[in-house]
């Protein structure tokens, strides 16, 4: 799922860390992702690996109705084009449909589209519009609307901060985005139920990257509207019927070509009250497990254990150094604070062992995984040798710094601030920013070092690597240039050997791992409590709940 308080892959709210609503944990070694589905099968909930997930596709007979109640984040946007957070996006995703959706084994499955072909050069890709595609005030979705779609997404009128990232692929996006162009070149309306979208080169992921919500389909008539976002004409499965400071409901729709889904209403809670005791109170169907309750949750004489649902998540946690800003365009000084950082004290202290250290970018599970990146561990002496030999000098050289968090991340940027006066004399402030503005500014470049999580859009190592460090990408945002980095990945982006391009992107990580404009803290595991009567939600690897084949036994 991207940015996370998760990306723009989707990157992760940090809602609070000793007192989090979120839990993240990594398990090393992880081969394959495993989550659990929950399933109302004989004995409880499963785990579920990653290869041996069935999911259908058309919807079978269940009992439909009631409402689930859920915790929720307040959205920057409800606007597809602009999605570039994990909290936006899991309200777009259930509003609007794409062309193409992931499945809870993370496999590109059709959507919009009922089926497409790519050609022998593996650029073309034509796609074949479902006949019961509607929006849901009942219009037929026609090519004509992708079309619309993805052009509005790059109009630089709309401002969409994703659209080169996710888009740029298809031929002339990138012109259009410019606004040297009035319309995409490589998007073109064969007939009224049939697009062609022609690629700048074969590319594996380009599928994945269609799944993001910039690619989603929106009404024309209803975007002319100058606040369409309060009452969107979607073409997902879920509308919205109710948004306050307090709550979002999502109600579902009778036009989806899948079918009405199973459960009536998605209430999604904005209070502040602590999830745990709001499910005990029966106020909450699914709660996430905040640190303070975890140790008593993963008691198996406790109640609530039999409810607990663990989950394994593709996300990064990181503190980035804007590596063109003084005192970080020093190489010398971010590896001080690489060995300064001690990511183990951290995960046994501040998150009681429940996350743990992570060395590379990539997460375990993802596809390409290194288990071998190199490990650049906690080292008090190596770290202060480090910011001797920077042009600072040592402590007294440098200049002030500015350690920018969003909302919740204070209480690691502290744990970390103390490391770093402690190991190196060095005093760092630490600013705490409201998440749409954090967003914008790391986009802008405004900081010096900032904390911040990143969960995936789709499972490629494309998703962690080229977006981020790529010395082009609009997802740089540390400023980060490394010509022989950018070799590696424009050469992973068409290699069509898998093991190969893997090896690539392997390759590019240990030398950004080296380089230092990231620190990787750890990977994530979601830690969730979720009401028996639950049946077939399944949290996902990217944090979000797939409600597609969920309903309510003796529904409410």
């Amino acid at each position: 799922m991207s940015r996370s308080t998760g990306g723009r892959g989707w990157t992760i709210a940090i809602l609070a860390l000793v007192g989090m609503c979120f839990c993240v944990l990594c398990i090393a070694g992880l081969g394959v992702v495993w989550w659990r589905s929950i399933s109302g099968t004989e004995g409880g909930p499963q785990f579920l690996p990653l290869p041996t997930v069935t999911v259908e596709t058309a919807r079978p007979a269940r009992p439909t109705g009631g409402t689930l109640r859920l915790v929720g984040g307040d959205p920057i946007t409800l606007d597809p084009a602009l999605v570039e957070d994990s909290i936006s996006a899991s309200y777009v995703n259930k509003i609007f449909a794409g062309l193409v959706s992931l499945d809870a084994q993370l496999e590109v499955q059709p959507e919009l589209a009922e089926r497409w072909e790519v050609d022998a050069t593996g650029t073309q890709y034509t796609f074949y519009l479902r006949p019961e595609a509607r929006f849901q005030d009942g219009r037929a979705i026609r090519a004509e609307d992708v079309k619309f779609s993805l052009e509005r997404a790059c109009d630089p009128r709309t401002g969409s901060p994703v659209a080169a990232l996710y888009l740029g692929d298809i031929v002339g996006a990138m012109e259009r985005i410019a606004g040297v162009a009035d319309e995409i070149r490589g998007v073109e309306v064969l007939d009224e139920r049939t697009l062609r979208l022609t690629i700048d080169a074969p590319k594996a992921y380009f599928l994945a990257k269609l799944t993001y919500p910039s690619a989603a389909v929106v009404d024309s008539r209803n975007v002319r509207d100058a606040n369409w976002t309060e009452h969107p004409n979607g073409s997902g499965p879920y509308r919205l019927s109710k948004r306050t400071d307090d709550e979002i409901v999502l109600s579902a729709s009778t036009t989806y070509f899948r079918g009405t889904p199973g459960i009536t209403q998605l209430s999604f809670n904005l209070s502040a009250g602590d999830p745990t005791t709001m499910y005990e109170n029966d106020e909450l169907d699914v709660a996430p497990v905040g640190i303070e309750d975890l140790e008593r949750v993963l008691d198996p004489s406790n109640p609530l254990h039999a409810e607990l649902v663990t989950v394994p998540q593709l996300t990064v946690q990181y503190v980035a150094f804007h590596t063109r800003l003084e005192p970080f365009d020093d190489k010398n000084v971010r590896l001080a604070f690489v060995y300064a950082t001690d990511r183990e004290k951290l995960a046994e202290v501040m998150f009681k062992r429940s996350v743990v250290p992570a060395w590379g970018v990539m997460p375990p599970g993802l596809p390409g995984y290194n288990p071998d990146v190199p490990r650049l561990a906690y080292d008090p002496e190596k770290a202060r040798q480090f910011l001797a030999q920077s042009r600072y000098g040592g402590p007294a050289g440098l200049p002030p710094i500015v350690f920018a968090v969003s909302a919740g991340g204070s209480r690691v940027a502290e744990a970390l601030a103390a490391m770093y006066a402690d190991v190196l004399g060095v005093e760092v402030e630490i600013q705490q920013v409201e998440w749409g503005d954090f967003l914008r500014d790391i986009n802008q470049g405004a900081y010096q070092m900032f904390f911040l999580g990143w969960s995936a859009d789709y499972p490629d190592p494309q998703d962690f690597l080229d977006i981020h460090f790529h010395s082009a990408s609009d997802g740089n945002s540390t400023g980060y240039s490394n010509p022989e980095v950018d070799a590696l990945l424009e050469q992973a982006r068409v290699e069509q050997d898998e093991e190969r391009r893997f090896g690539l992107y392997r390759q590019a990580e240990t030398i950004i791992v080296q380089d230092a404009p990231w620190i990787p803290l750890y990977h994530g595991v979601q830690y969730e409590l979720v009401k028996p009567y639950v049946k077939g939600l399944v949290i996902t690897p990217q944090g979000d709940y797939d409600v597609s084949r969920a309903y309510i036994e003796g529904a409410r």
